[in-house]
């Protein structure tokens, strides 16, 4: 965001990075889950083999990779959100006014100084915000994650095990559900509404402390 929002690139080169960026933002989950069924997991299911037979000793790496499952949706959640901060980001550092930017540097601070000290605490808030909504929206992610973590309910400490999220087991099974399933879904859902209400909640206090500083 800040390479992209100050003159560091030809504006010819900015622009096109800016484009890129938006645009992987906007793309549609179910395409980056398409894309990682059919890119991302042979690569990971290569590197996982590879942590499981040397760093097999460490928790994390101690099952043997079986293709979709928790590294491959953290990755691809990543991979998701990282344009969404970039993007509100870049979006919160250039609506600073120029003038700040000259304040700063006519009292003799350097260019990253004047970035780091000055534009980033002013664009805090702003960049808090970003990172708060792509959080949201990893929570809440569905289609993508479905298809690559495996949709297993046993709780493993192994990223390359297969896993499961209270979205995905949402999707999975509350159109079959019947019963005594349907309340337990229920439950799962307010579970994942309350999770989101404390990230929301956690990201209003920090600004509210950012700013008060």
């Amino acid at each position: 965001a800040i390479v992209l929002s100050e003159d560091f690139l030809p504006a010819k080169v900015k622009l096109v990075l800016v484009f890129a960026v938006e645009l992987l933002a906007a793309i549609p989950s179910v395409v980056y889950g398409v894309w990682g069924i059919f890119v991302l997991v042979p690569i990971l299911t290569n590197l996982g083999k590879w942590l499981n037979s040397y760093f097999g000793w460490i928790p994390f790496f101690s099952t043997p990779p079986t293709g979709p499952g928790m590294l491959p949706a953290g990755v691809i959640l990543a991979i998701m959100t990282l344009p969404i901060i970039t993007a509100l980001s870049r979006d919160a550092l250039i609506s600073i006014p120029s003038s700040l930017r000259q304040a700063a540097v006519g009292l003799g601070a350097t260019r990253w100084e004047t970035i780091l000290q000055i534009l980033i605490p002013a664009a805090f808030s702003g960049i808090v915000s970003a990172v708060m909504l792509a959080l949201g929206r990893a929570m809440g992610e569905t289609m993508a994650v479905t298809m690559l973590i495996g949709n297993s309910n046993n709780i493993s400490i192994s990223l390359l095990a297969p896993g499961n999220t209270i979205s995905s087991l949402l999707a999975n099974q509350f159109s079959e559900a019947s019963g005594l399933q349907v309340s337990a879904l229920m439950y799962a859902a307010l579970v994942l509404f309350f999770l989101t209400l404390v990230v929301n909640i956690m990201a209003e206090f920090i600004v509210l402390r950012v700013k008060r500083l």
